[in-house]
């Protein structure tokens, strides 16, 4: 009886890969608590709530819009140029906001780590999973624009899941990776910000990447969002006339599967010493 006060719990993940991806499936109650909780979060006490996620999109494509359509006159590939930057801040927006709500969910949960034991990828992947929302009512707000300008996609629209598929891998990797980085170097919540916001000027956002040197293509789609937003272009404006596009694609494809795999790994390697750190 007197060494029960000296007894400690200590509570562990799996050590087997097979254990821990088991654990996630035990944990989906809380993984669903999360992200409902994330996405009352978001909106909390504000004027326009939701509306948010309508309104930024909407003032980010009127001033790409103005910017390099009206006054760069850049080319448009045949369509409205609201459309052309439009289509590509959904995927642009999912990969911002994941990554920069990813990038902190580990040190804002800071308690739940420290109390108890869960696979500490659920917090990260909520972040990732509450943009898919914002992703899909910006979509509602990209059906109401080709109806103001009478446009129609065709058949290749049936492929968005596939590319949001890929937008979420590459998403997924880059968040998990720079989670795990800032709950060790707390430094990385100010370079975040700035990732990003070089992220959207470095990606086809405002412009197509058709504008972009021939001999600069091959290093300018290591950018993992540039390849995606070219096949949202491609799935909903239509085929472009960049000779690069598949080959650009592909390898932005590539980039997209090794940050998933450096992240899940560099994750899981550094996972017990959150508690730690934090």
């Amino acid at each position: 009886m007197k060494n029960k006060e000296n007894r400690k719990l200590t509570i562990e993940p799996g050590k087997s890969n097979i254990q821990y991806w088991t654990d996630i499936w035990r944990f989906r109650e809380l993984f669903y608590f999360l992200s409902w909780r994330d996405v009352l979060i978001r909106y909390k006490q504000t004027v326009l709530g939701v509306g948010w996620s309508i309104l930024r999109p909407f003032l980010t494509m009127v001033v790409f819009t103005l910017v390099f359509g009206k006054l760069a006159k850049l080319p448009s590939e045949g369509v409205p140029y609201p459309i052309l930057v439009f289509v590509a801040l959904l995927p642009w927006q999912f990969l911002s906001n994941s990554f920069g709500e990813a990038s902190s969910s580990l040190v804002v949960n800071a308690n739940l780590l420290t109390k108890i034991y869960f696979p500490r990828l659920i917090v990260p992947a909520t972040a990732v999973i509450v943009s898919v929302l914002d992703f899909l009512i910006s979509f509602g707000l990209l059906s109401l624009l080709m109806l103001w300008f009478n446009f129609t996609p065709n058949w290749r629209i049936v492929t968005i899941p596939a590319w949001l598929l890929l937008a979420f891998m590459a998403s997924f990797g880059a968040s998990l990776l720079i989670a795990a980085l800032t709950v060790r170097y707390r430094d990385f919540r100010h370079v975040t910000p700035f990732i990003i916001q070089l992220g959207l000027y470095a990606s086809p956002v405002g412009f197509s990447s058709t504008v972009v040197p021939a001999q600069w293509k091959f290093l300018y789609f290591i950018n993992p969002a540039a390849g995606i937003i070219e096949g949202f272009r491609w799935a909903i404006i239509g085929p472009t006339n960049d000779p690069f596009f598949l080959i650009g694609v592909s390898e932005s494809i590539g980039v997209s599967l090794f940050l998933l795999w450096v992240g899940v790994r560099y994750f899981r390697g550094t996972e017990r010493l959150f508690a730690d750190y934090i």
